[in-house]
């Protein structure tokens, strides 16, 4: 007793014992207010955005979810609302439409994706919708989620194609290539990203501010953990992500800062700065700090998170090992004030920074990267000529005719290597690696 009484909380620091029904007035909106029940086999959230709409209508607060499972289809953020995950808490993304049917776990569907715009075809479907998700919002500002609960993806589409039955056989269209057969990732069913009510990412955001993600977990998070397209003012601090495509991708992004992040990524790229044209115009990606993270693409998926770190067998088909941060490729609005550092590639490709679409990379710092088993290049600079976009507009880049003419160049020779790709600086890789691109390319190395 001597021993509890010495480590008690003493009563005047102690928290109060409060019923959910009297949170709301101290900013906290408990979830279970609102109807919500978190044992993983009713639908949690209409209960779920009640809350996210009442702490709304009170001028902000932060909407609390215990410890439970709380099985949800899509959640709607409002400006100046947080969610906060307890240890214990886990947002379950139910269960998608299956091929050819109308609606998912017991009826219930995904918001349907925006409709299609004349500057569709220039990004895939994934980059170009974002209210088909588990969590998402538009048009909002001062906004978080944080807390060291876990957002499981499980009912999420990581994109298999439109329409077609999973694991069906493909082939290019008017080709005689062979078939190919998408195989599941991980034992889960697979659902088509472009099917009416299918949800197609964890989290997504468009033309926000002021954001924050901090300290949570996200588990199979669907074709992206983390879509952030023309968000601004932006902190994403110490999540750990083990998915089954792209972990985070900052689109069309400013002023962003991403640390202390866990991402295994098999499928495709970890860390991933873009500049699509998703937004109906060109865009940079800028004033980006990517610093302490970790990341990985060698591991089976979610063994990261349970902390087994399992690796592949060698002969698993048609695994990249992605796992890798990469600026582009899409890369209309170019990217400019990156600094990448302090950060561990493990089982994975190498660092990119590729230019396809006619902008450029611009003061671009790189340093203290440690690298172990890396399965592709260890660093791969790309300027192609895909030109991907309204012809004419490309942020800061040349004409088109100018950007083949510097493609046809790239084939012949490595001193037209980055011939767009301005005031960048390297310091601290293996100077054996580098030495040769430095002096053909005429790159200024940091010391």
């Amino acid at each position: 007793m001597a021993a509890a009484a010495a480590t008690a909380v003493p009563a005047a620091y102690a928290a109060p014992q409060r019923s959910p029904h009297t949170s709301a007035a101290q900013g906290i909106f408990d979830i279970r207010t609102y109807g919500a029940v978190g044992d993983g086999k009713t639908v949690d959230s209409p209960a779920i955005n009640k809350a996210i709409e009442a702490a709304a209508a009170a001028g902000g607060g932060t909407v609390l979810f215990p410890p439970g499972t709380w099985l949800s289809f899509s959640i709607r953020l409002k400006s100046h609302v947080a969610l906060y995950l307890s240890q214990g808490a886990t947002i379950l993304a139910a269960d998608s439409p299956l091929p050819n049917a109308t609606s998912g776990y017991n009826g219930g569907i995904y918001d349907a994706a925006e409709a299609n715009t004349a500057w569709d075809a220039y990004q895939d479907y994934g980059h170009n919708h974002w209210h088909n998700s588990l969590i998402w919002g538009e048009g909002i500002n001062d906004i978080s989620i944080t807390g060291p609960g876990l957002i499981y993806g499980k009912g999420l589409s990581f994109g298999a194609g439109p329409g077609r039955p999973a694991n069906a056989s493909q082939r290019p269209a008017g080709t005689a290539a062979p078939l190919v057969i998408r195989p599941p990732r991980g034992n889960y069913t697979m659902f088509q990203a472009e099917q009416p009510g299918v949800g197609n990412k964890a989290i997504a955001l468009k033309n926000c501010r002021n954001v924050l993600f901090r300290d949570f977990s996200i588990l199979k998070g669907g074709h992206f953990g983390l879509l952030l397209t023309g968000v601004d003012n932006v902190t994403i601090d110490n999540l750990t992500i083990d998915t089954d495509r792209d972990g985070i991708d900052i689109d069309c992004c400013r002023n962003v800062r991403v640390s202390n992040c866990f991402v295994n990524s098999p499928w495709d790229d970890a860390i991933c700065p873009k500049s699509s044209y998703a937004l109906g115009y060109a865009r940079a990606t800028e004033n980006l700090t990517i610093t302490n993270c970790y990341v990985a693409g060698s591991y089976e998926l979610g063994t990261m998170l349970d902390g087994t770190y399992k690796k592949f067998a060698p002969d698993v088909p048609r695994l990249a090992r992605n796992g890798r941060i990469k600026c582009g490729t899409e890369s209309n609005g170019g990217f400019k004030n990156i600094t990448i550092s302090n950060c561990v590639f493990d089982g994975c490709m190498g660092l990119a920074l590729e230019t396809e679409d006619g902008a450029l990379c611009e003061d671009i710092a790189i340093s203290n990267i440690t690298m172990r088993d890396v399965v592709s290049a260890p660093l791969f600079w790309r300027l192609g000529a895909r030109l991907r976009g309204p012809q004419g507009e490309h942020e800061g880049g040349h004409p088109p005719a100018d950007r083949r003419q510097q493609s046809h160049q790239l084939q012949h020779g490595p001193s037209h290597l980055l011939h767009h790709q301005r005031h960048p600086g390297l310091s601290h890789p293996r100077r054996q690696d580098i030495e040769r691109l430095h002096s053909a390319s005429g790159w200024r190395l940091c010391r």
